[in-house]
Parts: structure tokens; sequence; C-alpha cells
């Protein structure tokens, strides 16, 4: 290798990126990438070449997608979990981590049975208490109104738990006729929604309960009372409860980058628990208790990722409004690649940060 060529292959590597490894010509390339990127140790990171990757789904085609880095394909097919993408120690140790990180399915029909007989309809438990849970996911299921049954109507909801207990689950009564009780994957039945709580009283005890006796104004991510509420595409959910709840206190599965497509767009609950979690849902009639448990499962996963602690992780917080001086063109050119990676910050919530409140 000539000189020249030597010179310009420092050059490039001196314009890679620490994070994702992209290269680039020039440094203020480099620069103006690590402005828009977002880099941070929350993001889903390589367990062999370490490289940094937007969602899951980019790792996971990074490590066996079609075209894969072969030498990180190669460890991780011997020693990589294929649930949550870690690499472990050994092929044996991969075997004894897997079974513990696979979930099992809950026990469907022993929950429909339950729910046909009545026994998991409960108003709200025992809300005030101490051990009242901080953390709770809400799903719904809905029948169909108008003249051609396409319109969404809350039919029934239920509420867990982080432990899969059941907090709170009813039918609920449409405000509006149902023209469409979609008995296939609802199992749903006229006679369900005869007797069934009115709209208006659930809005009012979910309300409530979500809200702990604080009000909606005072309510804030860290310190308060009212509750966590996980969900998968709970903007719909909430829509059709009538009931609104504020974004800081909502962790949507759907909604979740790490948890999105490389293109930016939502997975469905039914292949994030099959690919995260290892098992399926959605297999028949459909349960609102099973939709609960399979996102409080992915949270929990999500929450509980080990992640570098840092005082200001997020790119939003006031306090790190000093460090956008070091973006400055002409003193971020002076840094090296894993300077500015220091100083860089996350754009979205990380859910481990909830295990530090």
């Amino acid at each position: 290798m000539d000189y020249r060529s030597s010179m310009e292959s420092s050059e490039t590597l001196r314009n890679k990126c620490a994070a994702c490894y992209r290269q680039f010509n020039k440094l203020e390339h480099l620069v103006e990438h690590m402005k828009i990127s977002y880099h941070s140790g929350h993001e889903p990171t390589c367990g062999v070449c370490k490289k940094h990757c937007r969602s899951f789904e980019s790792l996971r085609e990074h490590l066996i997608g079609p075209l894969p880095k072969q030498e990180c394909k190669n460890i991780f097919s011997l020693r990589g979990c294929r649930f949550c993408l870690t690499i472990l120690e050994s092929s044996n140790a991969r075997r004894i981590h897997q079974e513990r990180c696979q979930f099992s399915s809950v026990n469907y029909g022993l929950t429909t049975r339950m729910a046909a007989l009545g026994l998991r309809d409960k108003a709200l438990i025992d809300y005030m208490s101490s051990r009242s849970p901080k953390v709770v996911a809400l799903s719904c299921k809905m029948v169909g109104g108008g003249s051609d049954g396409s319109l969404d109507l809350c039919a029934r909801v239920c509420i867990t738990d982080e432990s899969d207990n059941v907090v709170f689950h009813t039918y609920v009564k449409p405000s509006m006729a149902v023209t469409s009780y979609r008995y296939e994957t609802t199992g749903i039945r006229p006679e369900n929604l005869r007797d069934a709580m009115p709209l208006k009283q659930a809005q009012r005890k979910i309300h409530e309960f979500l809200c702990n006796g604080e009000p909606m104004w005072k309510i804030r991510p860290r310190g308060g009372k009212a509750r966590i509420l996980v969900g998968h595409g709970l903007d719909h959910d909430l829509d059709r409860l009538q009931l609104e709840y504020p974004s800081s206190m909502i962790r949507d599965t759907a909604k979740y980058p790490p948890l999105m497509k490389t293109s930016k767009l939502s997975n469905s609950l039914k292949y994030l628990t099959q690919a995260y979690l290892g098992y399926d849902v959605h297999v028949g009639i459909q349960d609102p208790y099973e939709d609960c448990v399979a996102t409080m499962r992915l949270y929990t996963r999500m929450r509980y990722q080990k992640h570098k602690i840092e005082a200001y992780p997020l790119a939003a917080d006031a306090q790190n409004r000093s460090n956008q001086v070091a973006w400055r063109q002409s003193e971020a050119e002076r840094m090296c690649p894993d300077e500015m990676l220091s100083i860089s910050r996350s754009d979205y919530y990380c859910w481990c940060l909830d295990s530090l409140v």
C-alpha cells in the first residue's frame, strides 16, 4: 500500500461512526450523521462486534438475516439466544439461558372457561393498598357497529398486573347498537353484553384506577401515584373507551422504537410474542387476558435490560442543552468518533429507565 492509499485508509477510519460503523468520506459528514442519529447506550447492540442497531429487528437482520455479518452469524449460531439476542459464554450456557428466556403460553382453555363462568369478572380490587401494582397492562376486544359492522366498539376489557393477576375484567355494553359480534375472533355473544357494564361506568372505573387518586394535570412519570399503562395499540383501545391518559405514562409495544420494524412500522403483537417470548397468541378466539400477559412480558423484558446509567439520558433533557455546544462543527471536528458517541443521547425514552423509578 503506497503512502497516499495509507493516508486515505486512515482518514476513512477516522470518519467511521463509533456506533453503527458507517464510514464517511469527510469528517463533517460524520458530524452531521451524529447530530441526527441519536446513538446511545440504549440502542440494541451486537454482542459480538458491538455495532449499535436502531431496533431489535435491525440487530436480528445483522445476526441471522438474509445478508448477516458472517463472523457475527457464526458466533450467534453457536452461542446466541434467539429471543433476547444475547451472546452467551458457551453453547451449553446458551441452552440453559434459552430455556429460561422462552415463556410458556397462558392456559387459553382454562382462562376462556373462567371468563364464560364469570369467575374472572370483577370490579377493581383493593387498588388503594400499599401492595397495589405500579404497572398494569390493558387490552380490549371489539365488536362491530355501523351498517357494515366495521366500526370498532369496545365490548370486553381486561387489566392485569406484573404477575399476570387479573385486576379488572368485564364485558362492556357499547353505547350504540352492535351489528357484528365477530364471534370467530372475539368469542362474544349477545347474551354476554345483555347485562354488561355500561361503557361510561367502565370508563370511570378504569380512569380512577389508573390515576390512583391523582388529578390528570398532576400526573408525572416519576414520584407520583398514577400507574404506568402497558399495552399494544393503546391509542385505539383508549379511544374506544373514550379515555384520556398522559402519554408519559403509556408504554405501547406497537410504538416502542426497539420493537418496531426496520422500516419504523409497528410489528403485530402476534409476531412480537412469537419472536421475543417464544410462543403463539391469537390462535382461534382471542382473549384480552392473553394480550395483557404478552404485552406485560414484552415490557418487563425491555425494562430489565442493563444499560449504562446516565444522569440525563435523553436528548430532550434540558440539562443536555449545554452538550449542544459540542456539536458546533468546528469543535466536533476536533473530536474522535468515540468522543462524539460519548456526548450523544437517545431520542426515545428507554423502558430500562422505569427500573430506576
